[in-house]
């Protein structure tokens, strides 16, 4: 099989979409993070917590969406940890999300031992399973593209829409916006900057964590360590790639989806030539490359990582 005709075929575009559906939450979190002037580098560990914590939900008896509702919480719970050391306390925002990150992930790892001691594989939850719409699902071509995805696929895409819509379309949004360019203006406003910057970095944790019950609760069936595999890292930089727009946020998403599925196929029609590395290494190259192209005209924003305090200037 040619690259082309990879191209041509339906299965491709639907895992594309379905690789892409973890990053879509990841990237519009650490969006929502950094238009309040916040970064969030704590995000691969609010990964695994909210793979974890989604899992283990459902595996102690919750159903599936009050999984997902518990990864969300515990997403939002470490984005608040996050956001008091560096919104009111002005601590370094790339140590403390480094730090998060750490104390996530180590504290999953010691809440599935405590939990599991004696297990040597990770139990199974019965998943997600892709929608069949009537009709709809056996269109050609968009039919298994769109309509035989998961639930949380269709949520990732609407979480596009929805931020979209509070971002460019409500007061609130106008706010986050202006709080990560200029808080002196926001307070002059009499807005709450810490409010606004605190409130962004909690809902954008808990999408954050919503990504990583992606993972256990629609891509896979269980949970074990390695599985986030650096996907909150490719989120920093697809915020980037994205000028922390939404619309773009999803195309970046997609872009690595299709050179992840890429790679697959191809090291599946040329693995016997090529070392398996290379293939693995392509989408992390291929993004690394749309980064530097488009990073150079980004326009983040102006009080990205400026701790603020009230009557300082």
């Amino acid at each position: 099989m040619d690259i082309l005709n990879i191209f041509l075929t339906d299965s491709f575009w639907a895992a594309s979409l379905r690789i892409a559906s973890p990053l879509i939450f990841g990237v519009l979190g650490a969006l929502l993070c950094e238009r309040a002037g916040v970064l969030n580098l704590g995000i691969e560990g609010i990964f695994v917590v909210g793979a974890m914590t989604g899992w283990m939900a459902v595996w102690m008896g919750a159903g599936l969406w009050t999984g997902v509702l518990v990864a969300a919480l515990s997403g939002a719970l470490f984005g608040l940890f996050h956001a008091i050391l560096t919104v009111p306390l002005g601590l370094s925002q790339h140590v403390s999300g480094l730090g998060i990150t750490l104390f996530a992930t180590s504290l999953a790892s010691f809440t599935y031992r405590t939990a599991l001691p004696q297990v040597s594989s990770p139990p199974r939850i019965e998943p997600f399973r892709a929608l069949d719409i009537p009709v709809l699902s056996e269109l050609p071509f968009l039919g298994p593209v769109l309509f035989q995805q998961t639930a949380l696929t269709w949520l990732a895409l609407l979480m596009v829409g929805v931020v979209w819509w509070v971002m460019d379309r409500t007061a609130l949004g106008v706010a986050i916006k202006a709080v990560g360019d200029s808080p002196d203006a926001v307070n002059a406003q009499g807005l709450s900057v810490m409010k606004l910057r605190i409130g962004a970095v909690v809902a954008g944790s808990a999408l954050m964590a919503l990504g990583g019950a992606f993972l256990t609760m629609s891509a896979f069936d269980a949970f074990f360590f390695g599985m986030v595999n650096g996907r909150g890292w490719i989120c920093i930089a697809l915020v980037i790639f994205a000028s922390w727009r939404p619309g773009k946020a999803l195309l970046g998403a997609l872009l690595f989806g299709m050179f992840d599925a890429l790679q697959v196929r191809l090291q599946t029609e040329a693995g016997a030539l090529v070392p398996g590395q290379v293939f693995l290494m392509m989408p992390y190259i291929l993004s690394i490359i749309a980064l530097v192209v488009v990073a150079r005209k980004a326009e983040y924003p102006r009080a990205l990582l400026v701790p603020w305090r009230k009557g300082q200037r």
